[in-house]
């Protein structure tokens, strides 16, 4: 029974939709029908402002450190936090409030693993600036700081079930990259919440 509340809390602290919620308080718009229809904090920067952008992006980062947080509490050893963190991954991009239809989940994976494993986790996070600032393009910031990091984390000395972590969940992310890549209705630029139709 505690490892089903571990699930469930987790999961629904990362299915709050907070782009949805910040465009909705910023703009009165659903970011789902902006840009590439992502509701994460990239798309929010780019279709409703740089602010709004920057505080979805806090609260996408603290979903996932306050789900590893309370997953740490509520069972024993670090498997709790760790299975908190998959759960709030998982909620963020199959989010219940939106119609199982979310975001990528990286700002809420960079999360957890702030928490889980700090030493390797902050400064990869520091490296992805980089591509940020040359090419402006998330998916190879998402590279830049998780391809690395199942290296690093077994370089310092993680266990077993922090390097498998530290695979599965950047691998979760970028299954949903992908996904998000290859709709359809993204490449006819159609709206994907009625498709045939255009924002």
């Amino acid at each position: 029974m505690t490892w089903l509340w571990v699930t469930l809390v987790g999961y629904f602290l990362g299915a709050l939709p907070s782009a949805y919620i910040v465009g909705r308080m910023v703009k009165g718009v659903d970011v789902r029908r902006l840009g590439d229809y992502n509701p994460g904090a990239a798309n929010v920067f780019r279709e409703v402002g740089p602010l709004p952008g920057m505080l979805v992006a806090a609260m996408d980062i603290g979903k996932g450190a306050a789900a590893v947080v309370l997953g740490r509490e509520l069972a024993p050893g670090h498997a709790g936090a760790l299975l908190a963190g998959v759960a709030a991954v998982a909620g963020h991009n199959w989010p219940f409030f939106l119609g199982f239809r979310g975001g990528r989940g990286a700002a809420t994976a960079l999360g957890s693993l702030l928490v889980l494993a700090p030493s390797a986790a902050l400064p990869l996070s520091l490296l992805g600036v980089v591509p940020l600032v040359i090419t402006k393009n998330m998916n190879w910031v998402f590279f830049s700081i998780f391809a690395p990091l199942p290296f690093l984390a077994w370089h310092q000395g993680a266990g077993l079930q922090m390097i498998s972590y530290s695979v599965l969940l950047p691998s979760l992310v970028g299954l949903t990259h992908l996904a998000t890549a290859r709709r359809p209705a993204m490449a006819k630029g159609e709206s994907p919440l009625r498709p045939g139709t255009h924002p």
